[in-house]
């Protein structure tokens, strides 16, 4: 049996990270739960990481949660509720909302390339990422409404960022279907392509190509000092920039820029 989760890693420090249920259009059952937040865990550890490409196989992103899920939930709704209450010991994010929130955890930049549909668990999935590339023809949902249900899989870190609350609650409420058109215009889309993963692998080629610690420290600038007060902001900002400059890898960016070369980067080494 496939893996429902494929996780690839390539020499450029690129992964690629599937979900490999096509002929389910890439609906989540509790074992690809499972399996994207210890992709997640295993990507962490990775050394040499640059970028992440998040991607549904056959097509089609996710069209959200496996109807066999939701059955069993049924079954004994006092545990589910208990598991939902109760994250991990350690944890903030429970056993259903880890698969998502890691990935906006992980230091380097994620991008979600989304063809077909990306629907409630599949879309909350798609905002964890730093940035999405969808097809034109691509429907996208926070589709939860539709089974009476609030989306609860991250949602709360990543759409308060992206659009204006009124919005944000249309959507949650309604369960309607948006079009990639109307997606990047609300916000929820970085780019529309007619191949969005071929041009996710050239986003992430184009990032690799900088220096390691300057994609971090960005990151991390935009996904803590956005909401900061202005001098928590400046402060933080000023010691990201302190952590990287003249380091090892910011010198190479001087170097390679100055002699017309491509860098050689070495490991992520900012003290930020």
């Amino acid at each position: 049996m496939n893996d429902v989760v494929r996780v690839d890693v390539g020499d450029d420090g690129v992964a690629e990270v599937c979900l490999n249920r096509p002929d389910k259009k890439n609906a989540w059952t509790m074992e690809m739960f499972e399996a994207l937040a210890k992709a997640a865990d295993r990507l962490r550890a990775e050394a040499g990481l640059r970028v992440v490409i998040l991607r549904g196989e056959g097509g089609c992103f996710s069209s959200g949660l496996d109807l066999s899920v939701m059955q069993s939930f049924a079954r004994d709704i006092d545990s589910l509720r208990r598991k939902i209450a109760t994250p991990p010991v350690g944890e903030a994010a429970n056993r259903f909302q880890k698969p998502v929130v890691a990935w906006q955890a992980l230091p380097v930049p994620v991008i979600a390339a989304i063809e077909g549909v990306a629907f409630g668990a599949g879309m909350q999935l798609a905002l964890a990422a730093d940035f999405r590339i969808a097809s034109p023809e691509a429907r996208l949902s926070v589709m939860e409404a539709k089974w009476g249900l609030i989306p609860d899989m991250g949602i709360s870190q990543s759409l308060p960022r992206l659009m204006r609350a009124d919005l944000a609650k249309e959507l949650i409420m309604t369960a309607r279907v948006m079009g990639a058109e109307e997606a990047q215009t609300l916000g929820l889309v970085t780019r529309i392509a007619t191949d969005p993963v071929a041009a996710a692998r050239g986003m992430a080629a184009e990032l690799s190509a900088r220096s390691p610690d300057a994609l971090i420290a960005a990151k991390r600038l935009v996904e803590e000092g956005w909401t900061l007060p202005p001098g928590e902001g400046l402060a933080l900002e000023a010691r990201l920039q302190a952590g990287i400059i003249g380091g090892a890898n910011q010198i190479e960016a001087v170097m390679a820029e100055m002699a017309g070369r491509t860098p050689k980067y070495g490991p992520r080494g900012g003290r930020a």
